[in-house]
């Protein structure tokens, strides 16, 4: 990915990023509606975040749910021992599964922290979020040395860089 320059960075990205980073407007057309509110057509406002992901200044665009408020309160980061040559390939089968909101590769952090391999999952209750859990186990099979899931106990922030009017 490149990485982005201040050239890439212009008046127009700017304004789109300070319109947008509390959340794009929750409405049928909302790149339409930022494009009103900044003197910008609906297409240029897309063109301007393509660019932006094109250039590695903005990563994606997505939906951050809040788990707890559609009632998904079991919300469990399971980690996994397995072995670092089968790491990668075994992630991509467990963040394949439906169920699995994210899934990374992270350093171990020996002798205390075995762990190299993490999925996020989401159920209703734990007593749903067991069979998820025993499902990714299943992917990993034999590769599995150990696991653990670490529960969520409340909502943290879950928003990215905020810029400013002086930034």
């Amino acid at each position: 990915m490149p990485t982005p320059t201040t050239a890439s960075f212009d008046a127009t990205d700017r304004a789109l990023i300070r319109a947008s980073q509390a959340g794009l407007p929750l409405v049928a057309a909302p790149y339409k509606q930022l494009g009103e509110m900044l003197g910008l057509s609906e297409q240029e406002v897309i063109a301007h975040f393509e660019a932006m992901q094109a250039s590695g200044l903005l990563r994606r665009i997505g939906a951050v749910p809040n788990h707890y408020a559609l009632g998904w309160r079991a919300n469990g980061m399971t980690v996994w021992d397995v072995a670092d040559e089968q790491v990668e390939m075994l992630g991509e089968r467990v963040g394949a599964l439906p169920f699995v909101s994210h899934c990374y590769k992270r350093p171990r952090r020996l002798p205390h922290w075995p762990y190299n391999l993490f999925a996020m999952v989401h159920a209703r209750t734990v007593a749903d979020a067991h069979p998820l859990v025993m499902q990714i186990q299943e992917v990993l099979g034999s590769a599995c040395r150990a696991h653990d899931v670490l529960w969520s106990t409340r909502i943290l922030k879950k928003t990215g860089l905020r810029i400013g009017p002086g930034d």
